[in-house]
């Protein structure tokens, strides 16, 4: 037997001013006349309620008596109230789309643009998906010109499978690089928020320099080793040969620079939140670089990291930097090594594991986690990436992982 020889399916909506007790009233009634919510939706926007429920009429139900009890509560109570009769050819599709893939698209920029938002609308139009559902994840936005510590979040539920998902990706990098705001697609699996284990890397991530120019400007060949710096993280060169021929350049370097440099380092934007509020969640985290343990492990005291991997200086009886290297070098199929060990010895399935870095030595890690980030990345790395953050600090990565503003930690 089918729904329409059996019950009548309404939307009843509700919209007006938000007051205590106007979801009670509704339910109440219903629940008087014998009625079952099919679904209900219900958000406030500004301090104005926006109510809607399926609800099923059951064969014999006087649906005159009960819409008509319905318009009276509305009118009581001040809000207005709309009924739009449900086919059943319209309910059974309705159904039928529960088995449907989920996605999710975070939007994340220092103040959010309707432009932001409709550049963002049109790539999922495109790809003939649904939006289901929009939430702000991030707190109040103040009027006014957004400024550096300003955060916003919306994040989009989409309904259905994209024409072609890495035609999509690429439309969002392109949308992030023109309008200054991050947009991350990934598909809404049980997964996303039952991560357990962060990877980082350290270098232009965790910290806002590269340690090895740092070296580099005390041992008076900054430029010279800023150029192969950039060569290696552009993918130009090979890593273990570009770390070689910049470890040569600092032979001689005494000691004590290392204490200096290392008190000095700067922390990235929300790392020390990120890592805080992760760990309170009891994830495991680690420093993944191809930078130097002596630096790794400063800030393993400094943020309470639990894995340091990283290359080993040596130095000769003199205290001063003999240039050479200690194998195995940490690279970038390294780090997707010690990472996949990690979660190995951790019990932790891959796909529980978030990676985030900015090179291209770091995409062999971000391919293998579950969630791969490049984080204030060079372009090659945010073009083969699946996602990336770039407007805002670290921890822009909890809203990522669905965290609302009200659900993280404190900066106290």
């Amino acid at each position: 037997m089918s729904v329409a020889d059996t019950s009548e399916v309404i939307l009843l909506r509700v919209a007006g001013s938000d007051r205590r007790g106007l979801t009670l009233a509704f339910s109440e009634l219903l629940a008087q006349h014998g009625i079952a919510i099919l679904d209900i939706g219900q958000s406030v926007i500004h301090e104005q309620l926006n109510l809607g429920m399926l609800i099923e009429l059951p064969p014999g139900a006087q649906s005159s008596s009960v819409l008509k009890d319905l318009l009276f509560k509305g009118h009581e109570m001040g809000v207005s109230v709309q009924f739009t009769p449900v086919s059943a050819a319209d309910y059974e599709h309705w159904v039928g789309g529960q088995g449907k893939k989920r996605y999710i698209v975070t939007l994340l920029a220092r103040k959010i643009t309707a432009v932001h938002f409709a550049r963002m609308a049109e790539v999922v139009a495109e790809q003939g998906l649904n939006i289901d559902d929009i939430v702000r994840l991030s707190g109040r936005v103040p009027l006014g010109q957004a400024d550096a510590a300003s955060r916003a979040c919306v994040e989009i539920s989409l309904r259905g499978d994209p024409v072609d998902a890495d035609v999509m990706r690429s439309r969002f990098v392109q949308a992030a690089a023109d309008l200054d705001v991050d947009i991350a697609f990934q598909e809404d699996t049980l997964y996303r928020r039952n991560r357990r284990l962060i990877c980082f890397d350290m270098d232009s991530t965790l910290i806002e320099t590269e340690v090895i120019d740092e070296l580099a400007a005390a041992a008076g060949v900054g430029a010279e080793v800023a150029a192969i710096t950039e060569r290696a993280m552009q993918g130009e060169l090979d890593f273990q040969q570009s770390f070689r021929q910049r470890m040569a350049l600092l032979r001689g370097l005494d000691e004590s620079v290392l204490a200096e440099v290392a008190a000095r380092l700067p922390i990235t934007e929300g790392a020390e939140r990120l890592i805080r509020h992760v760990r309170a969640l009891g994830y495991k985290t680690a420093i993944l670089s191809g930078g130097f343990t002596y630096f790794g492990e400063y800030l393993q005291r400094q943020l309470g990291i639990d894995y340091v991997y990283a290359n080993q200086l040596t130095f000769d009886a003199d205290g001063r930097l003999t240039g050479e290297v200690t194998t195995p070098i940490v690279d970038g199929q390294r780090k997707a090594d010690l990472l996949r060990e990690i979660a190995a010895r951790e019990q932790i399935s891959l796909e529980q594991v978030i990676a985030v870095g900015d090179g291209a030595n770091d995409l062999p890690m971000l391919h293998a986690a579950g969630l791969g980030i490049a984080f204030r990345a060079k372009p090659i790395v945010q073009q083969n990436a699946r996602q990336a953050l770039s407007t805002m600090g670290l921890d822009g990565i909890l809203y990522l992982l669905g965290f609302k503003e009200q659900h993280q930690l404190t900066d106290d």
